[in-house]
């Protein structure tokens, strides 16, 4: 292939490939984009269920200065591309047919919530507590999480001797679940905050400590994306086209080619070949590794064994109805027993019998004071977790359905809550689903799963050990989530513009709370 030394393939248009991209074409890069679907967004998909579009993906967006910064390199601004609006109530959880208890946005709102449903003990410790995941975010939020090669031994040299004591006042080497119950005693709020593991495909028991950073995340604002998510994928894809950017869809790419040790472009199913003097690998990392993109690539990263690999879910899309407790826009109906769950899915690799239930009510305003509608039909997305066997379970049987629709009814029942899902107005999907959609990933919608002080550094960085080849995507460092798969995007393309530097001068990525920096502002060309 005769390659153009300032090109580069990015395969895929998920957030991350979709970040990456802006980042290299406003750095004069010459970028194409090959996605095998008709859209961009990757996982953040959109299904249409009797004429209505349900978001069927994540449904809430964090950490809006990453997109900031994005949208800046852009030359535009977020506000300019997509309407946000801030939501007051971050989620509304329920134990039982009991009162529920909303997790508001504003402070001294949430704290007077807090004492109200559990008590003045439980509103002082929840205080506590957030302080403390606030620290631990500051502390790792460039030292680790804006750091495109991870490392327990880069950590340790980023905080220095004079920072280890703020390391490990972070409490690494605890789980997630141990470090709750030492800040808060109220049973039902550690299992609140326990459930950020999940975020990042984990169990909390096995989670680290250091996951409680999501809890400052989340109190630092939450948004709805009016008109939905796909609206923030439309608006990063309009961004880059602008650009330069070349997009092609319904493109699947059969082949990574490699040229004395190192990526020079793409074979498509149908044949054609593409130079590039680089690429982004924005999918699932296990599909490198499994040799589904080529013998050439295939130890670029490390293979993710099955009993790595984080969660998977069952999903139901829905028109349908609730009864009963109102709804807020993000609903979370709790398990009896968290421990049983998770071991559930991670040691006996089957659905929970006793599930928690996340649902959206996608037609619900950010006014927290609304009640469900009990007459008409609404968009609504249920989710439990689920063991990522989908390349070894099929998911097909009657039995199987029937047993995962049974568990959600009966833990939204007895949390007050009658839900009406009709068969002929519901989408369906399984982890066998999801591994067909994802290859080489059972299902596992997050990656490898964060588990153990070190899981955190098994994810690969953005630098693979094929020269020209690069990750990213929520199987990649930092992680899953949106602003979590944005960021892997830019740092991949910092990474990128870094090694194929030579003797340009290259300004650092601006962030709205730093710089994610090249290695060097003028480099050697690998």
């Amino acid at each position: 292939m005769i390659r153009n030394d300032a090109s580069t393939i990015v395969v895929g248009a998920g957030i991350a490939g979709l970040a990456a991209a802006i980042e290299l074409a406003a750095a004069g890069r010459e970028v194409t984009v090959c996605e095998v679907r008709d859209a961009p967004g990757g996982k953040m998909r959109t299904l249409t269920v009797d004429g209505h579009a349900i978001d069927s993906g994540p449904t809430v967006l964090t950490m809006r200065d990453v997109f900031e910064s994005i949208f800046a390199a852009g030359g535009t601004t977020l506000d300019t591309e997509v309407t946000l609006a801030p939501l007051p109530v971050l989620a509304r959880h329920a134990w039982d047919e009991g009162a529920h208890f909303d997790l508001l946005a504003e402070p001294q709102a949430r704290d007077d919530e807090v004492a109200r449903i559990f008590s003045p003990t439980a509103r002082d410790e929840l205080s506590a507590f957030l302080a403390h995941a606030k620290a631990v975010h500051n502390s790792l939020a460039h030292r680790f999480m804006r750091a495109s090669q991870p490392s327990m031994l880069g950590l340790v040299g980023r905080f220095g001797l004079k920072g280890l004591p703020q390391l490990f006042a972070n409490r690494p080497f605890a789980s997630l679940w141990t470090e709750l119950a030492r800040h808060l005693s109220e049973p039902r709020l550690r299992q609140l905050f326990a459930r950020y593991a999940t975020y990042c495909g984990a169990s909390p028991m096995r989670a680290p400590s250091t996951l409680m950073l999501i809890a400052h995340v989340e109190a630092a604002g939450v948004w709805h994306v009016v008109g939905g998510m796909q609206g923030l994928a439309d608006a990063l894809e309009r961004t880059a086209r602008r650009l330069g950017v070349t997009f092609r869809y319904g493109t699947r790419v059969a082949n990574i080619e490699v040229e004395h040790e190192r990526v020079c472009g793409i074979t498509t199913d149908e044949g054609e070949r593409l130079p590039a003097a680089s690429l982004i690998f924005n999918a699932d990392v296990s599909a490198l590794a499994d040799g589904l993109f080529g013998h050439g690539v295939a130890k670029a990263v490390k293979r993710v064994r099955p009993r790595d690999r984080a969660l998977s879910a069952v999903t139901w899309s829905a028109r349908g109805k609730s009864v009963g407790r109102p709804l807020a826009y993000h609903n979370v109906f709790f398990s009896r027993d968290y421990e049983r769950e998770f071991d559930d899915i991670f040691s006996a690799g089957r659905t929970p019998d006793d599930p928690t239930v996340y649902l959206c009510a996608q037609e619900k305003t950010p006014d927290w004071e609304g009640h469900a509608d009990t007459d008409a039909d609404t968009s609504l997305f249920c989710l439990i977790n689920a063991p990522p066997d989908g390349d070894t379970r099929s998911y097909t049987s009657d039995e199987d359905l029937e047993r995962c629709t049974k568990t959600l009814h009966a833990t939204a029942t007895r949390c007050g809550l009658s839900l009406s899902l009709p068969s002929h107005s519901t989408q369906l999907t399984t982890p066998a689903d999801f591994a067909r959609m994802f290859p080489a990933t059972g299902g596992a919608l997050y990656g490898r799963a964060t588990h153990g002080p070190f899981g955190a550094f098994q994810r690969p960085g953005s630098k693979t050990a094929v020269p020209g080849l690069y990750v990213a995507g929520g199987s990649a460092h930092p992680g899953p989530g949106i602003p979590m798969a944005a960021l892997s995007g830019r740092l991949a393309a910092s990474q990128l513009i870094a090694d194929h530097a030579s003797t340009r001068q290259f300004h650092p990525v601006a962030t709205s709370g730093g710089t994610l920096t090249p290695s060097a502002t003028t480099v050697s060309s690998d």
